[in-house]
């Protein structure tokens, strides 16, 4: 390594007269460093070292050459006098510390600490980058090779060393920081600067971790933190609403993890949500949601969302704080749903219609709750929906009311609803044709009140009927719709047929409008009725026409009329009242059922006849007899078409029917409703119950039987397993039932079990 000196003008050349000569000398040359350093030179360097870092400390390093410092630093380090430089270095350092910066940070305890500390500590490190400047070389080379700290680094270990770590500084920095937050949490306003700075302070002494920041201020400051909200909250939930009380968790929150971001290193933020989640949730988790006429159960009766969502809000942070929430809301739904599905007292069980909207009301409003409070979350909505399973099962009519309900909407003169209004309301029913368990009563039910709807047109839409339809096989499947879509396939035919019959020449031998619609025996749930109804002649020849037209086109079908499904016009005459009543003939046209029309046409034979008459007459069947004669003769006595003997509202075997003279009304075409059948009543219910299971095991053994046939061979557990697995989207199969029905299976050579493991079945071919 070489040193280049500048030379003055006596260090020419001899002989040169000061002219330039063909090759003109240089006037710098190089001179080498010594190759080695005495003692006396060593010293004396240091000692020129040594002050300039002095003065650099007193802030006098104006007058100084840092060139020429560098040299120096760079010569000691040359000859292996590093230790030399580095030790020196941490004594002069230390020895500032002590003398200086430490007795002025004392001396300011009680009066502007965090002030003094912050100068002090910032003097401090610009000295330090001015000395690290100086003594660049030695950090590059004897620092690195030994492992040492480098310069500045060495300077913010005697700092926390010889400053910070001081008893006296060291607790009273403590205490001071710890002090001015309290204060801040009490609501004195604080200049939270000098505690910003006095963190990064204990966090950069740390050098390679934050052991100092921990130890000097993180776990004092979470220790008073956690007593100060332990003795805060017990205080505030004590005197305050859950409403309040959560309210007031929410902004604690908020205000600790704001003071977190701006004071304390990164860290401290999770530390001290943590203290929050355990002081101010977690202690009183159970407490506030079972809180007596404020907890969750008043929140959800006074439709208290903001405070919904605020809960929601905090108890997401803590383990098992949703389920808290959602096990308290539970309860509360159930016992809502349980109440509302088996509420007699108000009539809504028996009232189908009102029963469902009731349903659907919950629903939405608790999927208000879900949306509005609860963020959407997948652990609720999966809490309500078992929720709501749990009780709409508990009403064993919940299918029936659904499908009467459905009947309903998709009626003809439903008011008040237009196509996209049936449209919203159909999806809404849909989420509870979903908690059904047993889907396969449902589909019974509907198909009874489709096929009505579409016999007597009173569909209000097709496109209607077709979305519920659509959307039934969505979810169940398209075994599930076959025969609802083959009952609308009849319809179609049907309308073909009777176009081609009108045409034909059997139709013109009939002086009436004469409609038939030729149903599949398979897809409708229409059955025989019990006995045969004595169809009035002319309509029973106009069957027999029919019937030929249709045999001739179709061999080897049957057909069987079903009266209980049609309706008819009649044309009426009401004459003058002997007695005083209407002085004038009325004509009108009533539309009444063929069951109606049976009756009606009696009439024309004698006056008056008796209950017991007229079931002898017409053969109908007794129930639907009281229904026909309850809507002929009840209600205003001017809208009657009979009268009765008696006043009282249930038909008795001796009652006398006669045509009612009185009747009157502005309308030429009249409308005589049935008297509606609001649900089953015991025994029917008890008999489609019957007619279901017989079904239910007639689908388990044609489930088990495909099951066996594509596997050949499986285990009895396995069988049943899957069996479940395959009919659960109509009904939920018992395993007992589904046991019998494999021994019944075994008993008719269908399977057969392995003489070695009972527990095998195996398929018969």
């Amino acid at each position: 390594i070489l040193l280049l000196n500048r030379m003055s003008k006596g260090d020419l050349p001899r002989g040169g007269s000061g002219q330039k000569s063909r090759k003109e000398p240089s006037n710098m040359r190089i001179k080498a460093f010594p190759m080695q350093m005495d003692d006396n030179l060593v010293d004396g360097i240091w000692k020129l070292l040594h002050d300039a870092i002095v003065e650099i400390q007193k802030k006098n390093n104006s007058g100084l050459s840092f060139e020429e410092l560098y040299r120096n630093a760079y010569t000691m380090v040359l000859h292996k006098h590093g230790p030399r430089l580095y030790n020196g270095l941490s004594e002069t350092v230390q020895h500032h510390l002590q003398t200086k910066v430490l007795v002025e940070v004392q001396a300011a305890i009680n009066n502007n600490f965090l002030s003094v500390l912050n100068t002090a500590w910032n003097d401090h490190t610009t000295a330090m980058v001015m000395i690290r400047d100086i003594l660049m070389y030695m950090d590059r080379a004897y620092v690195q090779q030994n492992k040492l700290e480098n310069v500045y680094n060495l300077g913010l270990a005697l700092f926390r060393d010889h400053v910070l770590k001081e008893h006296t500084v060291r607790t009273h920095l403590r205490d001071v920081l710890l002090k001015s937050i309290e204060k801040e949490r009490n609501g004195d306003k604080i200049d939270r600067m000098p505690i910003k700075v006095a963190c990064q302070i204990l966090v950069a002494v740390g050098i390679h971790n934050t052991k100092v920041y921990e130890e000097d201020f993180e776990e004092p400051f979470l220790q008073q933190s956690r007593e100060f909200y332990r003795v805060e909250s017990q205080r505030f939930l004590s005197q305050n609403s859950a409403s309040v009380y959560i309210h007031r968790v929410e902004q604690r929150m908020d205000e600790e993890v704001e003071r977190a971001k701006f004071c304390f290193d990164k860290r401290t933020e999770g530390e001290i949500v943590r203290v929050l989640q355990e002081e101010l949730i977690k202690a009183h988790m159970r407490t506030v949601v079972e809180m007596e006429s404020s907890g969750v159960v008043y929140m959800l009766k006074n439709n208290k969302i903001d405070d919904l969502r605020c809960l929601y809000k905090i108890y997401r942070q803590v383990e098992n704080g949703l389920k808290t929430i959602s096990s308290c809301i539970s309860a509360h739904l159930r016992e809502e749903g349980k109440a509302l599905v088996n509420d007699e007292s108000s009539g809504s069980t028996a009232d189908p219609i009102q029963y469902i909207q009731n349903l659907l009301a919950l629903r939405d409003r608790y999927n208000h709750f879900l949306t509005a409070a609860f963020d959407n979350d997948r652990h609720f909505k999966q809490a309500f929906n078992a929720d709501f399973e749990y009780f709409i099962n508990l009403n064993q009519k919940s299918p029936e009311f659904l499908s009467l309900f459905i009947d309903d909407k998709l009626k003809k003169g439903t008011k008040g609803l237009q196509e996209d209004d049936v449209e919203q309301v159909l999806d809404k029913v849909m989420v509870l044709f979903r908690f059904i368990n047993e889907k396969d009563v449902f589909e019974r039910y509907y198909k009874q009140h489709l096929a009505k709807r579409l016999l007597l047109a009173k569909s209000a839409s097709d496109d209607s009927e077709k979305s519920m339809i659509s959307k039934l096989k969505t979810e169940c499947g398209c075994q599930f719709t076959s025969k609802l879509e083959g009952m609308f396939k009849d319809m179609t035919l049907s309308a073909n047929i009777m176009d081609e019959f009108r045409q034909s020449h059997y139709s013109s031998e009939l002086h009436f409008d004469f409609n038939v619609k030729v149903l599949t025996t398979g897809f409708w749930p229409t059955a025989a009725v019990q006995s045969e109804c004595q169809i009035p002649h002319r309509v029973q020849a106009a069957f027999e026409h029919f019937k030929q037209f249709y045999l001739r086109k179709h061999t080897g079908r049957r057909l069987n009329l079903q009266p209980n499904r049609g309706n008819a016009e009649l044309k009426a005459t009401f004459f003058p009242n002997k007695e005083g009543g209407s002085d004038q003939k009325r004509e009108h046209l009533l539309m009444v059922s063929t069951y109606q029309m049976v009756i009606l046409l009696l009439f024309n034979n004698k006056d008056s006849y008796t209950y017991r008459e007229i079931l002898n007459s017409t053969d109908l069947p007794e129930k639907e007899a009281v229904r026909c004669l309850q809507s002929l003769a009840m209600g205003r006595l001017n809208q009657r078409i009979l009268t009765k003997s008696t006043k009282s509202k249930e038909i008795e075997p001796t009652d006398v029917f006669t045509v009612n003279d009185d009747f009157s009304s502005k309308l030429v075409r009249v409308k005589v409703n049935m008297v509606a059948v609001k649900g089953e009543s015991e025994p029917e219910l008890k008999e489609t119950r019957e007619k279901v299971e017989d079904d239910r095991k007639l689908e388990m053994e044609a489930a088990i039987v495909r099951i066996m046939k594509s596997r050949r061979s499986l285990s009895h557990t396995l069988l049943v397993s899957e069996v479940t697995e395959q009919l659960k989207s109509r009904f939920r199969p018992v395993p007992t039932i589904i046991k019998k029905r494999i021994e019944n299976l075994i008993e008719r050579d269908y399977l057969q079990r392995d003489p070695n493991d009972p527990r095998m079945l195996y398929y018969v071919a």
